[in-house]
This record gives structure tokens, C-alpha cells and sequence, in this order.
């Protein structure tokens, strides 16, 4: 593997330094803005425009040293005009571009005579965006994302979906690789979803959805990958913002944010802090009946379980961007966060016979305390050759998690009478270490007629150790079970390199590109009193290509028609390799599974387009050796794991409609249709089912004129089947209303989140052998609050940073606790 890591290294500078010295560069016209005091001036409006019929060729804005580029320019007749605020209009004189570039002599515009009243110019962005490679959310223009989380506002993402387990799925398909600020999170499952519910959607600028990555992400995540963008300013001077909110479902919570950013000369300062207290609720319902070979009822079990989660989450974020040139930036972002708290969760179990009366009754006081740590670094460089686009950006991230869980578990037993029998006392600690440290580098070269090669090379190395630590309580007297006390180490590394070439004809445009990646993994179980040492290896190498072809079928491009293919994989999360058992409660626990291999999917769409108003399209998505958790009886305990199911086959038909009925309505609509098959080998049983459902969402903005606003959201999911568990129908409903305030830089937003109260999840677990499971959870998702936010400081934009993401774009999204 060394040799492998020096060679991609050695072919990579090789490459790099090749393209970068020994290109020849293309046919531009190039100049120079300045003043009438000689100064250059830094983001004028320049236009290319024929010398024919004066019609625009292209637009360009100028740099800090006042400088513009247009490249690939054709041969002809061509004249410059300049437009800026405060200054006078120019246009210069024709002239004719040959074989050789040109480069127009310095432009001087004049400031305008006559002082200009300030004017504030304020514009509302669309709730959803649609590019060529992703839907763009944008999680400010909702008002009922007011005092909301960022899972909460995750969830109003068109597709994207969350269960009771905090598992995310997108367009009906779970295993979504998540990132923030194109970091990977590092958390899976309820890890990642308790993280989100710690950070405010006020810090949040854009939610990213990629249903099929290109080959420059990593291959992970099955679903494809969610990009949550952070605010972040690029106004010069001292700017920021403050947002505060606090609701009430069942009990109060509170979210607060600041978002602050310091531009000056070469320095760019910027730091995001966030704080919430988050007060929740969850009753959990569960049934299971027990049947003899003939179908009679032997025994049954009832839980009525509740959970009330308090957590207190500061968060922070600081960086700074150093510009050494106009071309050159060197940077640097921490991040941390810090939840704690604890759980309350009495439960009250009754144990039946055949004829339905109480055997016995079981009560259960557990407690859950939490405290969990989480750190990172990010080193960034990035170098513009020239104006053309030809740029070279490194990455280096160190992330850091330390979680701590402990949990208590006292168990009372009655017989029917009412007569204690027998008292449990258990009580754990759950330490778990995270480290992971990764790098990367990416390229992009510009190429004659409207070409780019981009290329990049990565490696990322993730190191756990778990640890579970069980004790049983007797006459307070604490012994080890060595039955459930274990300890896990988790190594991987992986090596990936990249290349991916895209052009635009006339009325086509080809992107392709390949990815490949190699792993090692090795997992270690200590042994114990009881059990023996137990380890694994696995290595293998994969290829991902990913085909992307767009066609106009007007010369204007208002319709098109695209076609995408993408072949992805989803590594099994960290813990879920790892073998020793969770205890969730008396009756139930968790194993993970040292066998559970990675799941592989192709991905193939076909999408019509008008515009940004309207598109169709259909997706066929086959996954093998489907990832899913598996739950069975074994003895009195109901285990769930994690098992590869032999395969999973997807069909979606998707429909978008975003347009405004009126000047002031805007109308957004997601909708799909999908089938699903499942097909393979359970503990006892096969597995042969299929479900057909359908889910939507819609957006409705409403602008009330006078600094007012309004907003209707909802979405409807009707039942579905996922392997073993049939789920009931979900639906949520969100209102909000808000007003400007303090000269438009400050909003009052009053929000309403399930007013109708009907959104609960539940179902059936099937294909137990003589078990009928169900279960019922109530969140109590239906809420109020009240938010403020309000922007201050300096409006003057500056040159954006080059931003590649981070070294870290996969790791992220599996670890699991």
C-alpha cells in the first residue's frame, strides 16, 4: 500500500505541474478597470458585446487589481462597456480580435457628479433551486424553518425523509452520504441526527441535494450526498448577523446563533457560534404476539416506553482566510462541539398468557447521561493559475470525537397479584474514541472549446475504539458481566484518485468521469473473562464511473433533456461491524454484525426539463447485498443487527413544478412514485416483497407587500415496506408568518410546525418466525415559536474564496455509538 500511496503521489505532481507549465493558453481579451484617481476598481460589470449588433457575448466582473478576462473568444468584431454603481457608464471604441489574444489598454471610468442616495436593494431567494448536478435548498427563505433545527429543516428537503431512528433517507433510499461545508459529519444513525438537532437552522445558508455525485465526491452513500452549506459572509468589512427563537412542543426549547465576519486588507476573519437547549418528547408502543407452530397465540408483550431528552448544545465554528495574492489563499477552520444531557425513559412492560391475562408486569426506571466532545481542523490552500480556470487546491483535516454515554437500568418484576418477584439492577459505561485524519488534492485544467479535465487524489485514515463496560448491582455490590463487556478497535484506511473531463457543444454537454478506491479495514475484539479475542480484515479495490449527458432541444435551452449514470457503494457503519451487544432495554438489544459487507448500486436517470419551471424523470436504482437492520427472537430477547440482504431493486418516477400563480405567490412542488422490491435470506425464513408508494412536497411563499410574509408547507408519504417493516403513512403541515423590522435588516417570524398533529411513524416488523410485531412512536412534533433575526454591518461583496471542500467528504457519515 505504500508503494501504491508514492506512485498516485508521484503521478500526481507529475500531472499537475505537466498541465499547469506546459498548456498553451486560449484566445482572451484582457484589460484593465481603473478610476479617475488612477485606483483599480474591484467588481465592475464588464460586457463583451459584438461589434455588429452590440449583442452580449459574455459578462465578466473585475478582480481586486481591477483586471478582467474573457477567454475563448472567436474571432471578429468586438467593443468593452463598463457599468458601476457610483460611477458613469462606459463604452469603448471596436475592435477586432485575430489569432492572438489582446489586451485592451487600462479602462478609466469616471465617478458620477451627482451623489447617489443610498439604496438598499432587497430580494427574496427561491425556496428550491434547480442545477444540472443538484437541487439547492435554501433554508432562509422558509419561515417555518424559524427556531428549527438543522434535521428539521433537513426534513422539508424535497425526498429527504427521517425515521424514528434518526436514519435519513433521500428519494426513498437510505445510506445518504451527509456533509457540512463539504466536511463529512463522521456520525451516522441517531449520532448524526442528535448533532443536527444541536445546531440552529439559522446557521444554515444552503442545503446541497445530489442524487448522483460526480466523480470528484467519494463514492460513498447509496442515496447519493446532502451538502449542508453554512453562512458564511464575503462582505468586506464588519458584518454578521444574530438569531434567537423559542418554542414549545411539550416542553419549552430555546436556539440561539451568531454569525460574525471581519474583512480587512489580505485578512479574512470569520467565526458562527450556536446554543440550544432542546427539551423532547417520544412515547414508543410495542407489541409482540407469540404463536405456536399452528398460528395459535402462546403469549404476548406489551411496552409502553417514554423518553425525555434534555440536551444542552453550544457549538462553535472560527477560520480564517489569508489571500498571499490575488490568486493565492492559504486558510484555516476549527470547528467544536459539546453536547450533554440526559435521558429519562420509564418503561412499563405486562407479560401475557394464551388467554390474554397478565402473567406479570415489569417496570423499568432508565437513565441515560450523555456527554459527548467533537473537534476538527482544516488546513486549506488554494492556487488560480490564471483567469481561465486552471486551479490547484490541498486540504488537510484532523477530526476528533470523544462520546461518553452512561446508563443505568433498574428492572421490577410483579406477578399477576401484584406481588414483587425479582429486582435487576444494571448499570454501563460507553466510552467511544474517534479519530480520523485525511487529505486530498484537486485540479482543474481549462481546455480549448468549452473542455475541463479535473483530477484529485485523496486518503483518509479513521481509527475507533469502543469500549463497553456492563455491571450488575446486587446489595450494592457492583460485579462485571463479562457477557456484554467488551472492547472494539476499528482501523480503515482508504486510498481513492480521480479524473473527470466535461465540454458543451452547441447543444450538448458530456461529463464523465472515474473514481477509484481502495480499502483496508481491520477490526479487533478484546476478549475477556469469558470470551475469546476475535478480529477480521477485509481488502478491495472498486471502480465508479459516472456519465453525465445533457441535450437542448431548443436552441435557447429552455428545454432539455438529461441522462446520468453513477455507480456508488456504502460501507457498513463503524460500530455496526462491531459484535458485542447493546442493551436498549430488559427485553430488547442491539449486536452488530463482524460479516456485514458493503453494499454496491448502479444508478441510471433520465430527466426532461423546462427551464426552472417544470421537470420529469425516472430513476432505476438496483442495490446488492442491501445493507438492512434484521430484527429476531432469541430466547426472551428481541435482537436487532445489521445483515446483507441479497438485493433491492428501486423504480422512481419524480415530477417538479416551481412557478409563481401570481407576482406575489411563489409555488414549489416535489413529487414521486416509487417501487420497491426486496429479495433474499433472513435467520428462517426468505424474504420476497414489494411495496408501491408515493410521497410529496409543497412549498407555498407568500409576499404580503409591506415587509410582510407568509408561508404553507406540507408533505405526505403514504405507507411503505423496507425489507422486514411495513410503515404507516406520515404527513406534517407548517405555517409562518414574518414582518421586516429595523429597516429591513431584522425579521420577527412566527411559526406553527404539525398543526394538524399527524405525523407519527409506525408499522409492522414481519418475517419473525411465530412473531407478530408492531410499534408506535409519537414525537409530538406539533409546535410553536417565536424567532428574531437580525443583519448588521457592512453590504459591500468581495472576491469569493476558491472552495473545494475539505479532505474529509466521506468518513463523516458512519460512525454510529
Amino acid at each position: 500500500m505504500k508503494t501504491l500511496i508514492v506512485a498516485l503521489t508521484a503521478a500526481w505532481i507529475c500531472f499537475v505541474f505537466n498541465f499547469a507549465n506546459g498548456q498553451t493558453t486560449a484566445v482572451k481579451v484582457s484589460g484593465r478597470i481603473i478610476g479617475n484617481n488612477k485606483s483599480p476598481v474591484d467588481g465592475a460589470t464588464v460586457l463583451l458585446l459584438t461589434g455588429k449588433d452590440s449583442a452580449l457575448v459574455k459578462t465578466a466582473l473585475s478582480n481586486s487589481d481591477g483586471s478582467f478576462v474573457f477567454a475563448n473568444i472567436k474571432n471578429g468584431s468586438y467593443r468593452i462597456k463598463v457599468t458601476y454603481i457610483g460611477f458613469q457608464d462606459y463604452s469603448g471604441a471596436f475592435f477586432y480580435l485575430g489569432d492572438n489574444a489582446v489586451v485592451l489598454p487600462a479602462i478609466t471610468i469616471n465617478t458620477t457628479s451627482k451623489a447617489l442616495k443610498q439604496v438598499e436593494i432587497i430580494a427574496q431567494k427561491p425556496f428550491i433551486e434547480q442545477k444540472i448536478d443538484r437541487t439547492i435548498v435554501n433554508v432562509g427563505a422558509s419561515i417555518s424553518n424559524t427556531g428549527a433545527t438543522a434535521l428539521e429543516a433537513l426534513e422539508k428537503a424535497p425526498g429527504v425523509t427521517v425515521d424514528e431512528n434518526g436514519q435519513i433517507s433521500f428519494k426513498g433510499k437510505s445510506g445518504v452520504m451527509i456533509m457540512i461545508d463539504d466536511k463529512p459529519t463522521y456520525l451516522s444513525g441517531a449520532d448524526l441526527a442528535n448533532y443536527l438537532r444541536a445546531m440552529p437552522a439559522s446557521q444554515l445558508d444552503q442545503i446541497e441535494l445530489m442524487s448522483n455525485p460526480p466523480a470528484k465526491y467519494d463514492a460513498s452513500g447509496n442515496a447519493g450526498a446532502i451538502n449542508i452549506k453554512t453562512k458564511k459572509s464575503k462582505i468586506r468589512g464588519f458584518n454578521g448577523s444574530v438569531a434567537a427563537s423559542t418554542g414549545k412542543a411539550v416542553y419549552w426549547r430555546t436556539l440561539g446563533s451568531v454569525n460574525l465576519n471581519y474583512r480587512t486588507g489580505k485578512v479574512n476573519l470569520f467565526g458562527l457560534a450556536g446554543y440550544g437547549v432542546q427539551n423532547n418528547y417520544r412515547r414508543l408502543d410495542v407489541s409482540r404476539t407469540y404463536l405456536d407452530a399452528n398460528r395459535n397465540v402462546t403469549s404476548s408483550y406489551t411496552e409502553l416506553a417514554y423518553f425525555h431528552p434534555v440536551n444542552y448544545n453550544p457549538n462553535l465554528k472560527l477560520g480564517m482566510d489569508y489571500y498571499v495574492s490575488p490568486k493565492t489563499t492559504v486558510g484555516f477552520v476549527l470547528t467544536g462541539n459539546i453536547s450533554s444531557g440526559n435521558n429519562y425513559n420509564p418503561v412499563n412492560s405486562n407479560l401475557r398468557d394464551a388467554t390474554g391475562k397478565i402473567d406479570s408486569i415489569i417496570t423499568s426506571d432508565n437513565n441515560t447521561n450523555t456527554k459527548n466532545y467533537s473537534g476538527g481542523i482544516n488546513l486549506n490552500y488554494s492556487h488560480q493559475f490564471d483567469s481561465l480556470g486552471k486551479v490547484l487546491t490541498f486540504d488537510l483535516d484532523y477530526l476528533k470525537y470523544d462520546n461518553h454515554r452512561n446508563q443505568t437500568f433498574f428492572n421490577k418484576t410483579y406477578n399477576a397479584a401484584g406481588a414483587l418477584g425479582a429486582i435487576q439492577d444494571i448499570t454501563d459505561n460507553l466510552p467511544s474514541d474517534i479519530a480520523i485524519y485525511a487529505a486530498k488534492t484537486d485540479y482543474v485544467q481549462p481546455l480549448p472549446g468549452k473542455a475541463k479535465l479535473s483530477a484529485g487524489v485523496k486518503t483518509s485514515y479513521v481509527n475507533t475504539d469502543n469500549a463497553a463496560n456492563y455491571f450488575n448491582l446486587v446489595n450494592n455490590v457492583s460485579t462485571i458481566d463479562y457477557n456484554n463487556t467488551n472492547r472494539f478497535l476499528y482501523r480503515e484506511n482508504i486510498n481513492a484518485a480521480y479524473a473527470s473531463y466535461d465540454q458543451e457543444f452547441n447543444r450538448f454537454a458530456v461529463q464523465a468521469g472515474l473514481r477509484v478506491e481502495h480499502t483496508d479495514v481491520s477490526g479487533h475484539q478484546l476478549g475477556n473473562a469469558l470470551a475469546r479475542d476475535s478480529s477480521f480484515t477485509q481488502h478491495y479495490t472498486n471502480l465508479f464511473p459516472t456519465v453525465y449527458f445533457l441535450y437542448k432541444l431548443d436552441s435557447a435551452g429552455s428545454n432539455t433533456l438529461k441522462l446520468t449514470y453513477g455507480r456508488r457503494i456504502s460501507r457498513p457503519y463503524y460500530q455496526d461491524l462491531n459484535p458485542f451487544r447493546t442493551i436498549l432495554d430488559k427485553y430488547s438489544a442491539f449486536e452488530g454484525n463482524p460479516f456485514l459487507k458493503p453494499q454496491f448500486s448502479s444508478d441510471y436517470q433520465l430527466m426532461y426539463s423546462y427551464k426552472s419551471v417544470f421537470s420529469i424523470g425516472i430513476e432505476y436504482n438496483p442495490i446488492y447485498d442491501y445493507q438492512v437492520e434484521y430484527d429476531f427472537q432469541q430466547g426472551t430477547t428481541f435482537l436487532a443487527t445489521n445483515i446483507n440482504l441479497g438485493k433491492r431493486v428501486f423504480w422512481d418516477l419524480e415530477a417538479n413544478l416551481n412557478f409563481n400563480p401570481t407576482k406575489w405567490w411563489t409555488f414549489s412542488l416535489h413529487t414521486e412514485l416509487n417501487h420497491t422490491s426486496y429479495q433474499g435470506q433472513l435467520i428462517g425464513s426468505y424474504l420476497n416483497n414489494s411495496s408501491t408508494y408515493c410521497y410529496l412536497s409543497n412549498n407555498n411563499q407568500f409576499d404580503l407587500s409591506h415587509g410582510w410574509n407568509a408561508e404553507l408547507y406540507t408533505f405526505y408519504m403514504s405507507p411503505a415496506t423496507d425489507a422486514q417493516f411495513t410503515h404507516i403513512s406520515r404527513e406534517q403541515t407548517n405555517v409562518g408568518i414574518s414582518k421586516k423590522v429595523l429597516h429591513n435588516k431584522g425579521s420577527i417570524k412566527l411559526s406553527a410546525r404539525d398543526i394538524f398533529r399527524a405525523n407519527f411513524s409506525g408499522g409492522n416488523i414481519t418475517n419473525i418466525p411465530n412473531v407478530i410485531a408492531t410499534y408506535h412512536n409519537d414525537f409530538a412534533n406539533r409546535s410553536v415559536t417565536l424567532g428574531f433575526n437580525y443583519n448588521f454591518g457592512s453590504s459591500k461583496n468581495d472576491k469569493k474564496k476558491i472552495d473545494a471542500g475539505s479532505a474529509a467528504d466521506n468518513e463523516a457519515g458512519r460512525v454510529r455509538n
